[in-house]
């Protein structure tokens, strides 16, 4: 069972983030901000008992939120700023607490049915009374924490890019094949389906291919091997 926060817990993560982002932010000349960011995930994440502590990935995950990945942490803020202005936006202890993440059956979720991650939360998460939306979290979706949490500021830049680039690489595609499948279709297999982040935690989720990905276009293999076969 995972143990509750507490106030101790709160006081301590808040002040352990702030200073350990001041640290980072002052490499850059953005102490102040940075340890604002640091502070404020720090008293979330301690309030709400997220960090596992007494686990090596738990103290890193809580580290790497409060300096390498500052950034994607900065945008967890946001996610938190807009639940906060929804009537019930869903948050699941059951799923972030000592988990190292944030988890909101709504929160932000510009997509009806795809879960949106940001730094260390998770928004659109649905239904958790579903064992494919738990799997969705446990697999995919805690997948690209990680990922923000090892790319740190270069994630937002590359996983972006990909899809900038992906979407000009889809309309050239579709255009060169006379216009054989829908133009939306096309750009989202390329944007969206090939970002290798994307074909990351598809593999892992032991959802590769995709259904909604253009057949023959692409990544054939899974890029790694699934969490399902590792059990």
């Amino acid at each position: 069972m995972a143990t509750e926060p507490t106030v101790r817990e709160t006081v301590v993560a808040t002040a352990a983030g702030g200073a350990l982002a001041a640290a980072a932010g002052s490499l850059v000349g953005l102490t102040a901000p940075a340890a604002l960011v640091g502070g404020l995930n720090g008293f979330v994440s301690g309030r709400r008992g997220v960090y596992a502590w007494t686990s090596p990935r738990g103290l890193a995950a809580f580290v790497l939120d409060s300096t390498w990945a500052l950034a994607t942490t900065t945008a967890s803020l946001a996610c938190h700023a807009v639940a906060s202005m929804q009537r019930d936006a869903g948050y699941a202890p059951e799923q972030s607490q000592r988990l190292n993440r944030h988890v909101y059956a709504r929160g932000f979720a510009p997509r009806p049915g795809f879960a949106t991650t940001l730094g260390n939360v998770i928004n659109g998460a649905g239904d958790l009374g579903r064992a494919r939306r738990v799997k969705l979290v446990t697999d995919h979706e805690d997948v690209h924490v990680w990922q923000a949490r090892g790319f740190g500021p270069l994630y937002p830049v590359l996983y972006v890019g990909w899809m900038i680039g992906g979407g000009a690489a889809g309309a050239v595609a579709w255009l060169a094949s006379r216009r054989r499948h829908p133009l939306g279709r096309t750009i989202e297999t390329y944007a969206y389906y090939l970002n290798p982040f994307e074909w990351w935690a598809y593999s892992r989720d032991d959802h590769w291919p995709p259904a909604q990905k253009l057949d023959g276009v692409g990544w054939r293999r899974p890029a790694v091997r699934s969490f399902t076969s590792l059990r």
